[in-house]
C-alpha cells in the first residue's frame, strides 16, 4: 500500500513540472504497465477487474494528491521568483530521462525505419505549438473570469494534458506550458487552497477534460505502444526533444513575461540536479527489483 502511494507521490512531482511526465516516472520505476493497465480496466474491464484496478488507483491517487498539493504550493512560488533555476532544472529532467528511455526501449529504437519520421514529427509538433502560442499571445489566460469559451478551452487542454501524462515522454505540464495554461492552473489551484473559489468553474471544466481524456485516450495509447511500439517510442522521444524549446520559452508565459531562457540565464547546477533526480529514480527502481527477487 505504502509503495503504491509513494509511486503516486513521485508521479505527482513529475506531473507538476514541465519536463518529465508521470508516465516517465512510472516507466523508469517499473510500474508503467500496471498503471496504464489499471486505467484501461477501470474503463473497459469486468466488475472484478474494475474493483482490483480501483483499489490500486486509490492508493496511487492518494500519494499523487499529496505530492501535487505540495508541489503546487512550492512550485508556484518558485516559478514567480526563480524561473530560470526551475527551467534549468526542467531541462535536466528531460536530458536525464531521454538516455534512460533509449536504454529501456533499445529493441524498439533499433527498428528505426519510419520511426525516425515520427520522431521528427513529434519534435516539430511540440515546437510548432509552442511557437504559435507565443506568437498568438495565449499566455494571458485568466481562469477567474469564466466564459463558455474559456470552459471549452480548459476542457480540451485537460484532455490533452492527461493524454500526455499517460505517455512515458512529454509531460502533461509541458503541454500546459505549451498552451499557456501552466501558471494559470497552478495559480488557480493555489487560490482554491486559499479559499478563493472564483476559479472553480474553469477548474471543473479542466477536470472534466481530464476524466474524458483518461477514459477515451488510454486505450489508443496502449494499442499504439503494443502494435506500433517503435513508431510510438520515436514519437515520444521526438516530443521530449521538442519540449526543450517549450521549457526555454517557459519564462515568456509568466503573467509578468520575462526573457526566454538563454546562455546567460541557464544554470548548470540546477540542470545537473534535475538529471540526478531522474537517475535517482532509476536507482530506486533497480533496488526495488533486487529486493523483489
Amino acid at each position: 500500500m505504502w509503495k503504491d502511494a509513494a509511486d503516486g507521490f513521485c508521479m505527482a512531482l513529475a506531473d507538476s513540472v514541465p519536463g518529465v511526465s508521470g508516465g516517465t516516472v512510472a516507466f523508469i520505476m517499473g510500474f508503467y504497465d500496471r498503471f496504464i493497465g489499471s486505467i484501461e480496466r477501470m474503463a473497459f474491464g469486468t466488475w472484478k477487474e474494475k474493483r482490483e484496478a480501483l483499489r490500486y488507483l486509490i492508493r496511487l491517487g492518494a500519494g499523487w494528491i499529496v505530492g501535487m498539493g505540495m508541489a503546487v504550493v512550492v512550485l508556484s512560488a518558485l516559478f514567480e521568483s526563480h524561473i530560470y533555476t526551475v527551467s534549468s532544472l526542467f531541462i535536466g529532467f528531460v536530458a536525464g530521462a531521454i538516455p534512460l528511455i533509449l536504454w529501456e526501449e533499445r529493441k524498439s529504437v533499433r527498428k528505426a525505419g519510419s520511426g525516425i519520421v515520427y520522431g521528427i514529427l513529434g519534435a516539430a509538433l511540440v515546437a510548432a505549438i509552442t511557437w504559435g502560442n507565443a506568437q498568438g499571445g495565449m499566455a494571458a489566460l485568466s481562469l477567474d473570469a469564466f466564459s463558455v469559451g474559456l470552459g471549452m478551452r480548459m476542457f480540451l487542454i485537460g484532455m490533452a494534458a492527461i493524454s500526455a501524462m499517460f505517455l512515458p515522454g512529454i509531460s502533461g505540464s509541458t503541454l500546459l506550458l505549451i498552451f499557456g495554461a501552466y501558471m494559470p492552473v497552478i495559480s488557480a489551484v493555489r487560490e482554491v487552497l486559499s479559499l478563493n473559489f472564483s476559479c472553480i468553474p474553469a477548474l471543473l471544466f479542466f477536470g472534466c477534460g481530464i476524466i474524458t481524456g483518461a477514459v477515451t485516450v488510454v486505450r489508443v495509447i496502449r494499442m499504439a505502444l503494443e502494435k506500433f511500439r517503435p513508431q510510438a517510442v520515436y514519437a515520444i522521444l521526438g516530443m521530449m526533444i521538442g519540449s526543450f524549446y517549450a521549457i526555454v520559452m517557459g519564462p515568456t508565459t509568466l503573467p509578468a513575461a520575462q526573457e526566454a531562457l538563454g546562455v546567460s540565464t541557464f544554470q548548470p547546477i540546477a540542470c545537473l540536479a534535475g538529471a540526478g533526480l531522474v537517475l535517482g529514480m532509476q536507482v530506486l527502481r533497480q533496488k526495488g527489483e533486487r529486493h523483489g527477487n
